[in-house]
């Protein structure tokens, strides 16, 4: 991915009215990114990192800023298939596409969910783009903006800016699902953009809606397992004599 350069990046003026944004700016040198928000003196504080992979998955790796051995989630992409996966503290998920040429995905979340414990809300991004950036909009089920990923497309280095919107504007649980579906959308979209063999995955692919209930299902399956290792970590078993 090669752009023009240009460092400039102005960030959006509601986020001077209060709406919390992250800053993302990459380093060709180091193939990684670094988050970053500003405090309340104007200064940035590091937030995240990003190990970029372009020969292993998960191509997109995000750390801590300050403990670089955690991982608190990543992104998959693939060549052929339009549909993406990442995993968010441990939970797997899926961008899967809604419609085939145009930028229409959506995945499941338990953070922006309303309803009972179990059941994910269907989040959809959808995209659009001028001279100057391309952003992607997240949206709840009810259609509402929840987040806007915004990239620069004329940046070498300074990728774009994540505003987060709405109730859950703060949550950092929230933030962390929107900022590695987010970039794990863009650096898919830029792969189809750039890639014929991602042409002949749209024309055979399968969009629609993610399956809530297979999700549900595998959600339990993993908290009753992990609830199984806790409880023989927590209890062990006698041992014979």
């Amino acid at each position: 991915m090669s752009f023009p350069q240009n460092n400039d990046i102005t960030l959006p003026a509601e986020s001077q009215l209060g709406n919390p944004t992250l800053q993302v700016d990459f380093s060709w040198k180091k193939f990684k990114a670094l988050v970053s928000q500003k405090d309340k003196s104007g200064e940035s504080v590091p937030r995240y990192v990003i190990d970029y992979n372009t020969l292993r998955s998960p191509h997109l790796v995000f750390h801590p800023a300050e403990d670089k051995s955690v991982t608190i989630g990543s992104g998959t992409l693939h060549p052929v298939s339009i549909h993406a996966d990442y995993e968010l503290h441990g939970q797997k998920g899926t961008l899967k596409a809604l419609r085939r040429f145009v930028t229409s995905y959506t995945h499941l979340s338990y953070n922006y969910a309303d309803g009972p414990g179990d059941t994910p809300a269907a989040m959809t991004w959808t995209s659009s783009s001028d001279f100057k950036s391309w952003d992607f909009i997240c949206l709840d089920e009810n259609s509402v903006p929840v987040a806007k990923f915004s990239a620069n497309a004329w940046a070498i280095s300074k990728v774009g800016y994540i505003e987060f919107m709405g109730p859950k504007a703060n949550n950092p649980d929230a933030q962390e699902e929107i900022m590695i579906t987010g970039l794990t959308l863009f650096s898919q979209m830029v792969l189809r953009t750039s890639s014929i063999l991602s042409l002949f995955g749209a024309i055979f692919s399968r969009p629609g809606p993610l399956d809530k209930e297979a999700a549900e299902g595998s959600r339990r399956s993993v908290e009753g397992k992990e609830w199984a290792e806790h409880q023989e970590l927590s209890f062990p078993k006698d041992s014979k004599s």
